[in-house]
């Protein structure tokens, strides 16, 4: 891109921040319509809620905000081509999101999408898009030479077992017989399946140990929220069709969400799981207390849940708490005065709060967090970081759903 076409670029940020959601709104019903095609791959429960609008509107203006720096997207690019890689975009899918684009552009714009304002954003585009396309090639080949397969393979339902009153777990082996490669804890894996003669996609995070030896997806039965809304299609059809000996299509791991820690550095690493959450952190914890087992490390879980009949894992929380004397478990009830089950210990009426955890962990003792969950739990812990007056990098979290600034 020239000089003149960046200054373009970012002249046209307020028009986006005002008109956004709009545009994109507008993008995904002209890219339905034109290219039906590529529908398949975007989740119609975040079309309907707006999510996945406001997360690309976000994301156009980071763009235009940062284009003559784009290093500063380095983070949301990858997590974005993690996503593309998971649900197998390829670099033909690039043009006819680019095409719409500028369609859609034009039209939020009318008369004042002059020559040189669509010429500019074609550029801007196509330059992306060229990023992209090389970060998910890389992608691609790392995990051909990590686990063998790109795209969906089936695998057999091996275990079905029930983890709480809302999630269940599913055990997977290949088809093929052949062992699978353990994940990087804290990766997710992409189900491919067929929902009233539509091919649906949905990520589930791997939730048990990278050296397990076979793939655990655990999945909550997704229920409406209000009554405009439908209950999750792929969850509820997994709880009430699929059983042991039932074949699931998996794409390979994938995801940036990882367990990344200082070896030789003994600062408590905490993990905080908020619901369903809990899925990538308990493939963290599983990892984590293996490499250190002998270090001593402080390792400590929050984990918050509305009451204890949705409380997933018990059972091997528990026998992870009488193997290691590092592990601290702590659960918290956002439903007040919820009967607590017999054998629990350190439960807390109440959300996770700043308090709470000064009374576990000192203030001035520095922590490695990971955390999982809804996008308000997510905040709230970033809050707590910086008023802990830690480095938003001693931070790791994914949330489930579109990306979006938290």
């Amino acid at each position: 891109m020239n000089s003149s076409q960046i200054e373009i670029i970012k002249q046209t940020v307020p028009v986006l921040q005002e008109h956004g959601e709009t545009l994109t709104r507008r993008f995904y019903e002209n890219m339905f319509r034109n290219n039906p095609e590529v529908k398949d791959f975007f989740n119609p429960a975040h079309q309907q809620a707006g999510t996945q609008q406001r997360a690309l509107a976000g994301a156009i203006c980071a763009y235009a905000a940062n284009i003559d720096n784009l290093s500063a997207l380095s983070g949301a690019v990858d997590l974005i081509a993690h996503k593309h890689v998971s649900l197998g975009i390829k670099p033909e899918h690039y043009p006819i999101v680019g095409q719409n684009l500028i369609l859609t552009i034009q039209e939020v714009l009318g008369e004042a999408a002059n020559e040189a304002i669509i010429e500019a954003w074609t550029v801007a585009y196509q330059e992306l898009a060229r990023i992209f396309v090389g970060q998910e090639a890389q992608l691609y080949q790392a995990q051909q030479k990590r686990y063998g397969w790109n795209g969906p393979k089936p695998f057999t339902i091996t275990q079905k077992v029930a983890e709480s009153s809302n999630i269940t777990s599913f055990y997977l082996q290949p088809l093929d017989g052949n062992l699978p490669v353990g994940q990087q804890a804290g990766q997710y894996t992409t189900v491919h399946l067929t929902v009233n003669g539509q091919t649906v996609m949905r990520n589930y995070s791997l939730s048990n140990a990278p050296d397990a030896g076979a793939y655990r997806i655990s999945v909550k039965r997704e229920t409406a929220i209000d009554e405009q809304a439908p209950d999750g299609l792929v969850s509820n059809y997994l709880h009430d069709y699929y059983h042991e000996g039932d074949v699931l299509e998996l794409a390979p791991p994938c995801g940036e969400f990882q367990l990344h820690i200082q070896e030789d550095n003994n600062q408590p690493i905490v993990f905080v799981a908020g619901g369903v959450g809990i899925t990538p952190i308990i493939a963290m914890l599983h990892d984590v207390l293996k490499r250190q087992s002998e270090s001593g490390r402080p390792i400590y879980l929050f984990q918050c849940v509305r009451n204890t009949d949705v409380l997933p894992f018990v059972s091997e929380l528990q026998a992870l708490l009488e193997r290691h004397d590092n592990l601290h478990w702590h659960i918290f009830l956002s439903q007040q005065k919820s009967p607590v089950a017999d054998g629990l210990k350190h439960v807390h009426h109440g959300r996770l709060s700043m308090q709470a955890l000064d009374s576990v962990i000192d203030r001035q003792q520095a922590i490695s967090m990971f955390a999982c969950g809804p996008a308000g739990l997510i905040s709230h812990l970033s809050t707590m970081i910086d008023t802990r007056d830690q480095a938003q990098d001693s931070f790791r979290y994914e949330f489930f759903g579109p990306a979006q600034a938290v």
